[in-house]
């Protein structure tokens, strides 16, 4: 048995719309919204009296998704620290490649992006940065040279 692909990446928040509109900035586009509740639900996530939201969103003409939750009930947890650095253990960030990282790093600070570090290059092959967008969620952003 092989795996098939990855499918997506779940993102829990607090503010659905803001990071959506984020993530719309990057180039995503949103697939689909909605409620989700119900025993279903509970038990694949074994959380009990289960209500959130969730988004879609789907990187146009490529493969790759991220989820977006918004739970209701229970109470989302607040990670400590919020903004956890490069060195925590856990996901830390999702990887994009763009066509043109200075647009790109332009468009997301309207929606509140700040570099993490620096805007770098290594060796002749990338531009990379991280930048945090909404809610501390950390991007990667890598446009290929030449």
């Amino acid at each position: 048995m092989a795996i098939q692909r990855m499918d997506n990446v779940l993102i829990v928040v607090e503010d659905l719309d803001a990071v959506i509109a984020f993530f719309e900035e990057l180039g995503m586009e949103l697939e689909g919204r909605g409620p989700i509740e119900g025993d279903w639900a509970e038990r694949v996530i074994g959380l009990r009296d289960v209500r959130q939201d969730v988004a879609m969103l789907r990187v146009p003409g490529a493969p790759g998704r991220i989820e977006l939750a918004r739970f209701h009930r229970p109470q989302p947890i607040t990670p400590d620290p919020a903004d956890a650095p490069a060195n925590t253990l856990g996901i830390r960030r999702v990887m994009f490649a763009v066509d043109d990282i200075d647009d790109t790093v332009a468009r997301l600070r309207r929606h509140g992006a700040e570099l993490v570090g620096e805007l770098v290059q290594y060796e002749n092959v990338y531009r990379l940065c991280y930048v945090r967008g909404p809610e501390g969620i950390v991007v990667g952003l890598a446009e290929e040279i030449g």
